[in-house]
């Protein structure tokens, strides 16, 4: 192994690595911007009733019965 020898960076890392100092905010808006839509609570109870309620659809949805 050389005297001076780095650990490999891919282009990608070092893409990423110049966002996160250019803008030090970066991954506290992205934490953000991930709890609006993922991080969000189950309610089961509701999940349940609602699965309870779903009615089966017809083999062939555009015969109707009659």
């Amino acid at each position: 192994m050389p005297l001076f020898w780095k650990p490999y960076k891919s282009d990608v890392t070092q893409f990423i690595d110049s966002l996160k100092q250019r803008d030090p905010q970066l991954e506290e808006r992205q934490r953000q911007g991930r709890a609006l839509l993922w991080d969000k609570q189950v309610d089961r109870q509701a999940q349940a009733e609602q699965r309870a309620a779903r009615v089966a659809q017809q083999p062939y949805v555009y015969h109707t019965k009659g």
